[in-house]
């Protein structure tokens, strides 16, 4: 999922940069600029790293905080557009900037914590038996292998 929502965002930084702006968390445009430049790309390559197996733990670590921020950036937007418009809360749908379009808040909010949860899991319990790295680069347990030097 990273890896998609991350080259849709990575491709188009300039729309990406327009979603941002909705989100008024940073005034200044170099950090603005910065934030819709490098983020998608580490989107990427964090779901690369976690598809791989290499540094689940950590890139588990920045994942969660990605979308912890993130969900409550969303939540506050749309509370902003509740109050402004009067909508119920589960009928608001917008362009979160998340890479597959327009979506509905209370789905978006479900998504979100599933994902936090999973990345939670991801810290405590061992994932490497899961990744792909396991399969392509299982130890050699056999001693087999290793001939004794003839003397």
């Amino acid at each position: 999922m990273f890896l998609y929502t991350g080259a849709v965002k990575a491709l188009h930084p300039a729309d990406f940069l327009k979603l941002l702006h909705e989100y008024n968390f940073a005034s200044h445009p170099l950090l603005l600029n910065l934030v819709a430049t490098t983020l998608p790309w580490a989107e990427v390559f964090c779901g690369g790293l976690l598809l791989l197996g290499v540094a689940v733990r950590g890139t588990a670590l920045l994942l969660l905080l990605q979308l912890a921020a993130f969900t409550v950036a969303v939540s506050g937007r749309a509370l902003a557009i509740q109050a402004a418009g009067g909508l119920p809360f589960c009928a608001i749908r917008f362009d979160c900037g998340c890479g597959v379009g327009e979506v509905n808040i209370c789905g978006k909010l479900l998504e979100n914590g599933f994902l936090i949860l999973l990345a939670a899991l991801l810290l405590v319990v061992r994932a490497d038996k899961w990744a792909l790295r396991h399969d392509i680069a299982r130890p050699c347990r056999s001693s087999s292998l290793i001939s004794p030097r003839p003397s």
